[in-house]
């Protein structure tokens, strides 16, 4: 039995670099990933973090079909080509979270 899978990531925004690139990634990542049958269900900016030292900008949670789409997806040129503006403009901290019976 396949099971869904999530994708969870919470984005700390460094004010030096700013949103520009960033912004530019979030605009080509999200057709990338709805292509692959990822269904958005949360993106949001407020955030109150019980944790002292974990205080992301942003956090988002994306449900997958199954492990290996999103694996798919994120290995899919369409999603590497656009990697590195992620990467070279925000700190990412990602889950990869399957669900269970």
């Amino acid at each position: 039995m396949i099971m869904e899978c999530y994708f969870m990531v919470d984005t700390y925004i460094d004010e030096k670099k700013g949103r520009g690139m960033y912004d530019e990634y979030i605009r080509k990542v999200k057709p990338i990933v709805e292509s692959f049958g990822g269904e958005y269900l949360l993106r949001t900016e407020k955030i109150v973090s019980l944790h002292p030292e974990r205080s992301p900008q942003r956090v988002i949670l994306i449900k997958f079909p199954s492990r290996q789409v999103l694996d798919e997806c994120f290995a899919s040129d369409s999603y590497q080509n656009i990697m590195h503006e992620r990467r070279d403009s925000v700190d990412a901290r990602a889950l990869i979270v399957e669900a269970s019976d």
